[in-house]
């Protein structure tokens, strides 16, 4: 039986549309919509092999609707809607509200101007009690207390420096039993200290910069699977030697607009 449920929307409307992050910058309408709907399928054929994959409708105009990670912080019963940063965004808050409301999460609403990303910034830690939470370019550090209150959890804030990793979910991948791969250079340095004194070192794998900006660290984590964009060879190596089963999901033309495998997609059962 299945266990693990995720969120995705079909990209029937997408296509880079504007410029938000650098991912987007010279690809207006660049994308091969024909070839990301094959990507899509073929990811969410991967992803449904291993769990339960509920569908929410595509809306016409708002093209990123796609990458459902950003749709909220999902944590048991509770959904920390998102509060967009660009407007182009913002109208999908509402899609996704009702989404989840309807499908029976308490959905929680930020203050009025404190900006947040779901679980594109907002990552649950699998061998710690600990939300790890990303800010700097698309979340506000002022969400960190609601986060602790309503998740119960300790948060412990990222700042991200490189506009590349804009989310964190762009360049750390929490992983079973409290292992982890991420790229350290983005981040900056009491961050990175935050990070080492939490992961052993022997329980993380740091990225080289030629490996992040293939977004390996977007990946989708169930179990003792992980499915990415790419693997090198030595990350794959050192997945494998922890039990994983690497499986490769190519998403280029996503990766157009800057996600991967981790953002096309929304864990429902965070516990």
């Amino acid at each position: 039986m299945k266990q693990s449920r995720f969120l995705m929307c079909p990209p029937t409307h997408f296509d880079v549309e504007y410029v938000i992050n650098p991912w987007m910058e010279g690809q207006l309408n660049a994308a091969n919509t024909r070839l990301a709907s094959a990507q899509w399928s073929s990811f969410h054929k991967l992803l449904s092999d291993v769990a339960d994959v509920a569908l929410m409708p595509p809306v016409n105009g708002l093209p990123d609707l796609v990458f459902t990670a950003n749709a909220a912080l999902v944590h048991r019963d509770s959904a920390v809607l998102s509060s967009f940063r660009h407007p182009e965004r913002q109208p999908e808050s509402r899609h996704y509200a009702e989404w989840l409301t309807a499908d029976g999460f308490n959905v929680r609403t930020l203050p009025d101007g404190i900006r947040f990303e779901g679980a594109g910034d907002a990552l649950i830690d699998r061998g710690r009690p600990l939300l790890w939470f990303g800010h700097g370019f698309r979340s506000d550090l002022a969400a960190k207390p609601f986060l602790e209150r309503w998740t119960g959890l300790e948060v412990q804030p990222l700042r991200l420096r490189d506009s590349r990793f804009y989310h964190l979910d762009t360049c750390f991948c929490p992983l079973e039993e409290g292992l982890l791969i991420y790229f350290p250079e983005a981040f900056d340095e009491a961050s990175r200290s935050a990070i080492e004194s939490r992961v052993p070192a022997d329980q993380r794998f740091a990225l080289s910069d030629a490996e992040a900006v293939t977004f390996a660290c977007n990946a989708v984590n169930i179990g003792k699977t992980v499915i990415l964009n790419h693997a090198s060879p030595e990350t794959a190596a050192w997945l494998t030697s922890r039990g994983f089963d690497v499986v490769p999901s190519g998403v280029s033309e996503f990766m157009k607009a800057g996600g991967a495998t981790k953002c096309l997609s929304l864990r429902l059962d965070e516990a």
